[in-house]
């Protein structure tokens, strides 16, 4: 028998509709993709519930209401632990969830302390500055020009053209008022030219792996330089991802050897990271965003230049698998009614591990915020 499976998530319409900006809600899923997720867990043999926001999930739980496991994709709207508020509750009340635990959430959405652990851990990324006010700008042990953006968003939040900051006099100024926009610190760091790449893994510990990795490329009518809040919101129009293969290019092999290593190093669990890097003359770590999840019709519409266009269902199979694991034992038989593959998440056979990889690695475009080259072929910034 399958699992009752909550889903908790953040609706951009209701926070639309509640008076939230466009950008304040970036972050937040569509309708139609909540619903695709629940069509997935039901196709896969569960009994999908919609929870809603963490506050739903709060006032669910002292209701008493309780389930096998939780979907997570929830953002949250304020503080640095938003993205942990959801897994924190349902750690209190002892209910298995997918993705990562409030520590790994509330790290991986703070790009300084982020870098700050992988960097002890000898993975290689940029150099780096956080600025709390205009006077920590002095002495940046690093030449301009800089990329400045907040340290804790995602989607391109706060990213523009004027993120590039080419003359050293400029950066407090620039940080000052990012400072003020967005009432958090900034993340200073050279800003790199060079091919730009995110990585999609699966999987815990030591039986996560690597689906495959794209390239990402800005048209011409894009916003050059960077990897923007606007060509993100407008990526069917500004921007086109094109899948790499390691076996085809020993970079790729490269950044996606240090992508899996940076995953186990942030104890990141089930699936998807979005670990950003760019290629100048070696890969270099940008960003490691732990993925809740983007897909469905959402991520159909924007893929249908692919003579593969997917469901969603054979991405959310090996999320659940994964998180099962994490149901008390004396839950029998793990209650994961998935289908099953011979050599690990979407290697069946040759059509679904293509699937599965172009599903993932298509979400994940949407979780960068950095420069990107143009598709003319002229400088590839980042």
């Amino acid at each position: 028998m399958g699992m009752t499976i909550g889903l908790c998530y953040d609706l951009r319409s209701e926070y639309l509709e509640m008076g939230y900006s466009e950008e304040e809600t970036a972050e937040f899923d569509r309708d139609d993709t909540v619903k695709a997720i629940e069509d997935a867990l039901s196709f896969l043999g569960h009994r999908p519930e919609r929870i809603g926001h963490a506050r739903q999930l709060a006032a669910a739980l002292v209701a008493g209401k309780r389930w096998d496991l939780v979907f997570n994709i929830a953002e949250g709207m304020h503080g640095i632990g938003r993205e942990a508020q959801v897994p924190a509750l349902l750690d209190l009340y002892e209910i298995p969830y997918t993705f990562s635990d409030p520590l790994v959430m509330s790290l991986t959405l703070h790009k300084g302390m982020t870098k700050r652990v992988i960097r002890d851990a000898g993975i290689p990324t940029s150099d780096f500055r956080i600025v709390e006010d205009a006077e920590d700008t002095q002495n940046l042990a690093f030449d301009p020009p800089y990329f400045i953006k907040p340290v804790a968003e995602g989607t391109g939040k706060g990213v523009t053209p004027d993120s590039i900051i080419r003359d050293r006099s400029l950066l407090p100024s620039a940080c000052q008022r990012m400072l003020e926009t967005f009432r958090q610190p900034v993340l200073v760091e050279p800003y790199l030219s060079g091919r730009e790449f995110t990585t999609a893994v699966v999987g815990t510990g030591k039986k996560a792996q690597v689906l495959g990795s794209m390239e990402v490329h800005l048209k011409e009518s894009a916003e050059q330089g960077v990897y923007s809040y606007v060509n993100k919101e407008k990526c069917e129009e500004l921007v086109i991802y094109r899948l790499v293969k390691a076996a085809d290019d020993p970079v790729v092999a490269q950044a996606e050897a240090i992508a899996l290593n940076a995953w186990k190093v942030l104890g990141c669990r089930d699936a998807a990271a979005l670990i950003r890097q760019t290629v100048r003359e070696s890969p270099c770590l940008r960003k490691s965003t732990h993925c809740r999840h983007s897909s469905g019709t959402f991520g159909s519409a924007h893929y249908l230049q692919s003579s593969e266009v997917v469901t969603v269902y054979r991405f959310d199979w090996p999320i659940v698998a994964s998180a099962s694991e994490r149901i008390r034992r004396k839950k029998p038989d793990a209650h994961c009614h998935c289908p099953r593959q011979g050599k690990g998440f979407g290697s069946a056979d040759a059509q679904t591990g293509r699937l599965v990889v172009k599903t993932a690695l298509f979400f994940g475009a949407y979780s960068g915020n950095h420069g990107m080259h143009p598709e003319s072929g002229a400088d590839k910034r980042s």
